[in-house]
C-alpha cells in the first residue's frame, strides 16, 4: 500500500461516499475519486485501475431499479452486451499494454472531455426528450448497426478510463435508436454495468489495482449510493452537475500541470 496519512484515508472515504451518492443522483463520481487518488500519491494509471474496481459494485443498483423497463428489452441486451463487453475488454487491455506516459498525457484531455459532457448533459436528455417517442418502436438493421458500432466505440473509452461513462453510452443510444429515454436509461444501465465488469476483471488479474484502497472507497461508495437514492429527490442534479463539472476541468488543468 501507498504510504498515505490517516487524514488521506479519512478523505478518500468522505469523497467516495460522495462519489456514490452523485453517482445515484445525477453521475460523474468518477470526477471526485480518480483526481483525490492521484492526490493523494496514487500514479494516474493505478488510480485509474484502482478507481474502476472500487465504484463498479455501485452501478449495480441502477439495473434494479429499471427492471420495469428492461422486461421487453432482451433482444437489445442479447445484442449489445457482447459488444459492450468485447469493446471494454479492448480499452481496458489498451490502456494496460501501453506506455503510462501516454496515458499521462491523455488523461488531462479526458477528464477535461468528461466534465464538459456532464455539464451538457441536461442539454443532451433534453435533446433526446424531444426528439424520442414515449414509447419504443421497431428499429431497422441500419439504426441497429449504427447502435452497436456506437455502443462499441463507447464501450472501448469506458474500458480505457470510464469518466461519465454514462452519459458517452445514453449520447450513443439516443442517437442511433428510436426508445423512449427511461428505457434508453435502463439499457445504458446494463451496458455500462457491463463495461466496468469487463474491466474490473482485467484489472484484477493483470492492472496495478490497490486493494486496501478500493477496500476503504467500495463501502463507501454503495454507502453514498443508498444515502443518494434515498434524497434524490431533494437534491438539484443540474446543480450537482455543474459543481462538479467545473471542478472536473479545474483537476483536468491541475492534472495537465501536474503530470507535464
Amino acid at each position: 500500500m501507498h504510504d498515505v496519512s490517516a487524514s488521506g484515508i479519512v478523505i478518500l472515504a468522505a469523497v467516495s461516499m460522495l462519489a456514490g451518492a452523485l453517482n445515484a443522483v445525477a453521475g460523474g463520481g468518477t470526477l471526485l475519486t480518480f483526481p483525490t487518488l492521484v492526490a493523494i500519491g496514487l500514479p494516474p494509471v493505478s488510480a485509474n485501475v484502482t478507481n474502476t474496481v472500487a465504484l463498479v459494485p455501485g452501478y449495480a443498483g441502477g439495473i434494479a431499479g429499471y427492471r420495469r423497463e428492461l422486461d421487453d428489452q432482451s433482444a437489445n441486451v442479447r445484442r449489445l452486451v457482447p459488444v459492450a463487453a468485447l469493446g471494454a475488454l479492448i480499452g481496458a487491455t489498451i490502456l494496460l499494454v501501453t506506455s503510462t506516459k501516454v496515458f499521462d498525457v491523455i488523461v488531462p484531455v479526458l477528464v477535461a472531455g468528461a466534465s464538459i459532457l456532464l455539464l451538457v448533459q441536461p442539454a443532451l436528455q433534453r435533446r433526446l426528450h424531444a426528439t424520442h417517442p414515449v414509447t419504443g418502436e421497431p428499429i431497422d438493421g441500419g439504426h441497429r448497426i449504427a447502435a452497436t458500432v456506437s455502443v462499441f466505440v463507447a464501450s472501448i473509452y469506458g474500458g480505457y478510463f470510464g469518466g461519465v461513462l454514462g452519459v458517452v453510452l445514453l449520447a450513443a443510444l439516443g442517437i442511433t435508436m428510436l426508445e423512449s429515454l427511461q428505457r434508453l436509461n435502463a439499457l445504458k444501465s446494463v451496458l455500462q454495468f457491463t463495461c466496468n465488469g469487463v474491466a474490473v476483471v482485467v484489472f484484477a488479474l493483470f492492472g496495478p489495482v490497490q486493494w486496501w484502497f478500493v477496500l476503504v472507497m467500495a463501502p463507501m461508495t454503495l454507502l453514498g449510493g443508498w444515502i443518494g437514492s434515498r434524497n434524490a429527490r431533494r437534491l438539484h442534479p443540474n446543480v450537482l452537475r455543474a459543481v462538479v463539472g467545473v471542478y472536473g476541468l479545474g483537476c483536468a488543468a491541475v492534472l495537465a500541470l501536474h503530470l507535464r
